[in-house]
């Protein structure tokens, strides 16, 4: 399959479009204001002990305590029978790396086992063992991989998928650069503070080459130059061959409205998924999980119930997999399919499910297919989904649904007005939208507002709308 990653920089935030044959499979969006903490390790200091959840809340320097099971302690891996308050006690200073992203209004989820990835390695300074992704599937390969190194005095390793194929001389290198990473860690851990960051994982950008450009990748098209050359100059030293695989688009249209990227995100924030055949999906999410309805809609099938059943729950699928990639849902996940009688039929449904989400980045499990026509699922949570990302709870109707947040909106904004200038000839614009909206824009987002205005050489003028909601505004000429 041809897969191609498209991305936009701005001065506040950029998105990652993953594509599978022109067909956007998964987004990665960071802000500046609200980068991912995965990855990075902080000298933490232990303020409160949780007996009763053998846990404790850690101060790493952020506005919540990032907690910490005992589980996840790289002493004390599956010991439930160990009391916390005999490990640990409030006030104790400790290294720990963030495994989860703060959600809602959870803290990040911390950890002493300890993982520093590489382009082809995953350094465990806790487990002294030589691993391989399970994605490497061919036993002779894997065997290949644990014969090239041995664990050594700073941990074991896990072959990335990555791997796969490459030389010793690469693989050797990877490991001679994580075993300098880790002892330049542990030496500034010495002489840091308690809530000081010791390491910070790459930007987005440079992770998109560390974790997402596989071989399959045929190209990298980036919109900004500046981006393009940091891009290459890493790729130079970790990556080589895929430096000539990095673009720079420089074309007029933006290069998410030309790939159809931003109208798939629109479409990624609606509840209802048309299929083809007239049938319909139906996702909803809430803190606890999110079901997945399967419906036949107006499709009434030609021969029977049980096959216009059949037929409706295969349609479904890859759009149930294609859709829970890119709204990157987590956690629970629980599939009401339409009901099947047959067990031949219902064990090939689940069968069909698994392979449709081989391709899935993120840790899934799937059960199999209840006598309700249930299927409970579980994927690995570790960042906000893109409603999350992009929209916040709906004043409106009393937090039961969700808007987007006024920083999308003015993100949009400003993409819109971009967009505008490469059509027409307006000597200036006119922005018509909401009191809270223009707030936004005039503080909050001034300083990308003024360097808009320098860039295009051209006056943004804004008006009042009262009638006009947080999503509704208007782009006119002056």
């Amino acid at each position: 399959m041809a897969q191609e990653i498209l991305v936009n920089v701005t001065p506040r935030e950029t998105r990652v479009a993953l594509l599978d044959n022109r067909l956007l499979q998964e987004i990665y969006i960071e802000r500046y204001a609200q980068r991912g903490l995965i990855g990075n390790i902080y000298k933490g200091r232990i303020h409160r002990l949780l007996p009763g959840m053998q846990a404790a809340f850690v101060d790493i320097g952020l506005e919540r305590k990032g907690f910490l099971h005992l589980n996840d302690l790289s002493d004390y891996e599956n010991v439930s029978a160990v009391d916390i308050r005999k490990v640990l006690r409030v006030g104790q200073e400790l290294l720990v790396q963030v495994y989860k992203n703060p959600l809602g209004s959870k803290g990040a989820r911390l950890t002493t086992q300890f993982s520093i990835p590489s382009r082809y390695l995953v350094l465990t300074p806790h487990l002294h063992e030589i691993n391989a992704s399970q994605k490497i599937a061919d036993e002779a390969e894997r065997e290949r991989l644990a014969a090239m190194i041995t664990s050594g005095p700073h941990g074991g390793y896990i072959f990335r998928t990555a791997a796969e194929g490459v030389s010793q001389q690469e693989i050797v290198a990877d490991q001679e650069f994580l075993s300098i990473l880790w002892t330049d860690i542990t030496t500034r851990s010495k002489s840091a503070k308690a809530g000081e960051i010791i390491y910070e994982d790459v930007s987005l950008v440079l992770r998109v080459l560390r974790d997402l450009a596989a071989d399959e990748v045929e190209k990298i098209r980036v919109d900004d130059q500046n981006t393009v050359q940091k891009m290459r100059d890493f790729a130079k030293k970790y990556i080589p061959q895929l430096v000539d695989r990095i673009e720079y688009y420089d074309q007029m249209r933006p290069i998410f409205e030309v790939h159809g990227v931003e109208e798939e995100l629109q479409n990624a924030l609606q509840r209802k998924v048309p299929l083809k055949s007239g049938g319909h999906v139906v996702f909803d999410q809430t803190e606890a999980m999110t079901t997945i309805d399967v419906n036949t809609g107006s499709y009434v099938g030609r021969n029977s119930l049980e096959q216009t059943a059949w037929e409706t729950n295969v349609e479904a699928i890859p759009i149930i997999a294609r859709q829970v990639r890119l709204r990157n849902l987590g956690g629970i996940i629980i599939i009401d399919f339409i009901d099947l009688v047959d067990a031949a039929q219902r064990a090939e449904l689940i069968s069909l499910l698994n392979a449709a989400l081989a391709k899935d980045h993120a840790r899934t499990q799937v059960s199999d297919l209840s006598s309700l026509g249930l299927v409970q699922m579980t994927r690995k949570r570790t960042r906000e989904s893109l409603e999350n990302t992009l929209c916040v709870p709906c004043p409106l109707c009393q937090k039961r649904g969700s808007i987007k947040s006024l920083t999308t909106i003015c993100y949009e904004i400003f993409r819109d007005i971009k967009r505008i200038e490469q059509m027409y000839s307006w000597s200036g614009f006119m922005v018509a939208a909401a009191q809270n909206v223009v707030d936004c824009l005039l503080k909050d987002e001034s300083v990308m507002l003024a360097a808009l205005e320098t860039q295009l050489g051209k006056p943004i003028k804004f008006r009042v709308e009262s009638s006009f909601t947080q999503e509704h505004y208007d782009i006119l000429p002056m």
